[in-house]
């Protein structure tokens, strides 16, 4: 009996903890969240592009929307991917049919062909897409004016 009353103490003494500590998950968290954080506004852009640079005010709204950029080739470019121009309307079309609010931007190089950017809102407007509009720079301000 004396035997087996010292296993149990023994037992009592050396019990598993069974707490999680997650401190060490939420700092590599914290530091992944920062790293995206910085990331994600560099991934956005698609191709280099010289927009024009004109007045005016920002689209607002809460729509998701897709930028087609139009190079000084004339090439088109959803992201950094080059797509022909037959098959834009196909891919956008699959885009749509998860979201029915899908407004369209183009981003169209200075040097770009106005003929291929307008040929492109012809094309989307006769597949249905409303909503269509032009990416611009805002135009620099003199420094003397106020608005």
């Amino acid at each position: 009996m004396v035997f087996s009353a010292q296993n149990s103490r023994r037992s009592n003494r050396y019990q598993r903890n069974a707490n999680v500590n997650i401190t060490n998950l939420m700092d590599v968290m914290m530091v992944l969240l920062v790293v995206f954080m910085v990331a994600a506004p560099l991934m956005t852009s698609g191709i280099a592009l010289d927009l024009p640079k004109v007045g005016g005010k920002a689209m607002e709204g809460k729509d998701t929307s897709i930028n087609i950029s139009v190079d000084k080739e004339g090439y088109y470019y959803i992201g950094e991917k080059e797509i022909p121009a037959e098959e834009i309307v196909a891919k956008l079309n699959a885009l749509r049919e998860a979201n029915s609010e899908l407004t369209v931007t183009i981003s169209g190089d200075t040097g770009a062909q106005y003929g291929r950017i307008i040929g492109l809102m012809a094309m989307l407007k006769e597949a249905g897409f409303e909503k269509v509009g032009l990416k611009t720079e805002p135009k620099a301000q003199a420094r003397g004016k106020k608005k």
